[in-house]
């Protein structure tokens, strides 16, 4: 077992450069350890795989299988499935329907060569589903990797391979019914016994988990007996549908469907099962299936011509019928060759029918260990070549609105924000800061990209929310109800506020996540990026980091962001109450020291003064050495001065202090530790105030430390500099917009936050940029 987890975690983080999803891994570890290589040297085999050991490590792997169906079951909404669609739903179909019939045609090859042996009717069902079937999970991890998850063509993909994979087990079924042994009437007799079980779970079983699912709301702890009686339920499930003559995966997997999917209880039972199934039983399946797979039995030139032949076939059925079935829907060819790859995905559930198919003596070896090859082939392709063929980002759009300093002032214009956000924990004081933020003037003054960033884990579990996703582009977590609450609180907050709001979602490994935020802040022209700050508040005022992770995501973002960024250190600003809008009760302390990052600190702190509820007051620090952009500074403080003059109600103040060291700096701040907010710049000109400054600079990681005994929240802002990132001033005129950019974004008419977070990229000139 230690083997075979070394094994494929090993290939796994080999592979991980050329983004493929782990189940390739984990088929190559299997042919790798199994007679194909290390497995031709009987000692090896004889030592590690002993004979006596088999039966102990194919029941492991089975019951591991038992549990996998069972997991598939509780990722596929039938009720979405019943949602998809007429676009989604004819790609399906004819993804099924012309793969199916070119398996059918392939099978009478195989029977006239290698498997001459094999009962017909099972033999061209079974070669019909495994070229027909697209792998779900595997689909949904190519899909997160290629960071096409959240657009129209993940969705569109998502949705049709949900379709194919219910069914592809309808047709499993039948297959396994026809291949059973004794007369028609044993397999006629086979599927109303498992017609009649379908209906048991759906009438008696299905309300018996929702009285389960009922019994445990959200907040509160699941019962053990409840997690307990489920998997006994599907230990039984799986018996009844074996001894019916179904295969036991069956129902399991009928199981899964049937388990309510809204609130937390679908999500613990995942969270009990996955990690042990995933990082353990899982690889011995493979491995047990590896064992079985003997390269070597291919031999001559027609057994590697009927390899060519399946792999042909494979890719044109479903290649072809995708691309087809898309062109008639209107879909655009390099987007529909794109679903076509998409939809050619094989893995687990592939060896699966395979498996069973030689299990029930339909496949020999020979003709086994081809089909395994034609998964592995077909599956390794798929990111390669969607990654060659479909670039739906280009690295920089052209606008001029990069900084929250020169954005024009006048009451047309428009603010754009991008604030990202780890959890409901984030949002109060993410709306209070972008309410206070918004100006005054006309209804469009400022327009919010709300981005959930969502960790994307090696758990399938973290994929599966995105089938379930709302039209408001917010999906459903494993705590529905607290999604639930983060969507009722953008909507409310674009209702009540004049700030227009578009939720959205990015789904990503923390390694590369911040290409999301950079990607959208580029396609929605965001002025500025608003960050969290890596640690989170405790209940005694302490902070406890997310993980150096999540700090490294925030210096790539500062280091390439093609605007200027913010980093929000959360202290609760403003309760979970709205800003008010009437009396001055929200202060904000804006420090001013001089250089690029204060004057674009300064600038949205002017702008935050303009808000009936805010009151502003700008701290000027006077070095002992003037800074070399000084008359820069002098203008912004001028402005700044004009700003208070117009504003007779007291709400924006302005004054100098003479602080010529450290510690007069530091007692300077400590005289506005009552204000509800500070702004600051990230590198002002001026010595750190602790020993090792973090990205939030000098003055921002002394705000942000335990030092500095505050309740006050935090905003630390670094000002766009193309000549730090001259990634962002490249145009490619040929380059395709953003997946993220639509019609209705470029001046959020009609948006709301209802919209979903990408759509398919429309017809993109540089004329029509410019415009």
């Amino acid at each position: 077992i230690c083997l075979v987890v070394v094994v494929t975690r090993g290939l796994a983080y080999l592979l991980r450069p050329l983004r493929q999803p782990r189940v390739i891994a984990e088929i190559i570890g299997g042919v790798l350890l199994g007679p194909s290589a290390l497995g031709r040297s009987s000692k090896f085999l004889h030592a590690v795989f002993p004979d006596k050991s088999l039966p102990v490590l194919d029941t492991l792997a089975n019951l591991g299988l038992l549990f996998f169906l069972f997991l598939v079951g509780l990722e596929l909404d039938i009720a979405a499935i019943r949602r998809t669609g007429k676009k989604a739903l004819a790609i399906a179909l004819a993804g099924i329907s012309l793969p199916f019939a070119l398996g059918i045609g392939t099978s009478f090859a195989f029977r006239a060569t290698i498997v001459k042996g094999a009962p017909q009717a099972p033999f061209l069902v079974f070669m019909g589903v495994a070229l027909s079937i697209t792998a779900f999970p595997v689909l949904a991890r190519i899909l997160a990797e290629l960071k096409l998850l959240t657009t129209d063509i993940g969705r569109m993909a998502m949705s049709a391979a949900a379709v194919n994979d219910v069914a592809a087990w309808i047709l499993l079924a039948l297959a396994v019914a026809l291949s059973g042994d004794g007369s028609p009437i044993i397999s006629l007799w086979v599927l109303l016994t498992a017609t009649g079980f379908v209906l048991a779970v759906c009438l008696l079983l299905r309300p018996l988990l929702a009285w389960m699912a009922h019994r445990s709301p959200e907040g509160e702890p699941v019962k053990e007996v409840y997690i307990c009686a489920t998997l006994a339920i599907v230990l039984a499930a799986g018996f009844v549908t074996d001894v019916i003559g179904i295969h036991a995966l069956f129902g399991a997997f009928m199981v899964g469907i049937v388990v309510p999917k809204d609130g937390p209880f679908a999500g613990v039972l995942i969270e009990k099962v996955e990690d042990l199934i995933s990082g353990l039983f899982l690889p011995l399946y493979f491995v047990s299936s590896g064992l079985k797979t003997d390269v070597a039995t291919i031999r001559g030139a027609k057994s590697w011509g009927l390899l060519v032949l399946v792999i042909l076939n494979a890719c044109l059925g479903k290649i072809g019928g995708t691309v087809l079935a898309s062109m008639v829907v209107k879909i655009p060819v390099r987007e529909a060759v794109t679903l076509g790859f998409l939809m050619n995905t094989k893995g687990l559930v592939e060896l699966i029918v395979l498996n069973i198919g030689r299990d029930r003596k339909v496949l020999n070896d020979e003709s086994f260990a081809i089909m395994v090859l034609m998964a592995l082939f077909t599956t390794f392709i798929t990111t390669p070549i969607v990654m060659a063929i479909y670039k739906p980002a280009r690295p920089s759009v052209p606008y001029k609105r990069r900084t929250v300093e020169g954005a024009p002032a006048d009451a047309d214009s428009e603010l754009r924000v991008l604030a990202c956000f780890h959890s409901n924990h984030n949002i109060p004081t993410l709306l209070n800061l972008v309410e206070s933020s918004r100006g005054t003037g006309r209804q469009h003054r400022l327009a919010m990209y709300a981005m959930h960033l969502v960790e994307l884990s090696e758990r399938s579990s973290a994929i599966s929310m995105v089938h379930r996703t709302r039209r408001n582009a917010m999906p459903f977590f494993n705590s529905g109800d607290k999604t639930e609450q983060m969507v009722v609180a953008f909507e409310t907050f674009q209702q009540l506020s004049s700030v227009r709001v578009k939720p959205m979602t990015a789904i990503s490994d923390l390694e590369t996540i911040h290409r999301d935020v950079i990607d959208s802040a580029a396609g929605k022209r965001a002025a500025i990026v608003i960050m969290p700050y890596h640690k989170l508040l405790q209940h005694d005022g302490s902070f406890h980091s997310l993980g150096s992770q999540y700090h490294a995501v925030n210096k790539r973002v500062l280091r390439g962001a093609p605007c200027s960024v913010a980093i929000l250190v959360d202290r609760g600003l403003g309760g979970h109450s709205q800003v008010a809008a009437k009396n001055v009760e929200f202060s904000v302390a804006m420090l001013f020291f001089g250089g690029a990052d204060d004057r674009e600190a300064l600038a949205y702190a002017t702008r935050m003064s303009e808000h009936p509820g805010v009151a502003v007051t700008v701290t000027r620090f006077r070095p002992s050495r003037p800074p070399s952009d000084d008359a820069a500074d002098e203008a912004a403080i001028e402005a700044f001065k004009g700003k208070v003059e117009g504003l007779k109600d007291g709400s924006a103040m302005y004054e100098d202090v003479e602080a010529s060291g450290k510690e007069e700096v530091v007692q300077a701040i400590n005289s506005l530790s009552k204000s509800n907010m500070f702004v600051v710049g990230r590198m002002p000109p001026t010595e750190p105030l602790v020993e090792r400054p973090e990205e939030l600079g000098p003055v921002g990681s002394y705000l942000a430390s335990s030092e500095f005994k505050t309740s006050a929240s935090v905003l630390v802002i670094k000002r766009y500099d193309p000549a730090t990132n001259p990634a962002s001033k490249r145009f490619d005129p040929k380059a395709r917009p953003p997946v993220a950019t639509d019609v209705e974004d470029e001046e959020m008419g009609g948006a709301s936050a209802s919209a979903t977070a990408s759509v398919v990229p429309v017809p993109w000139t540089p004329q029509n940029d410019l415009a």
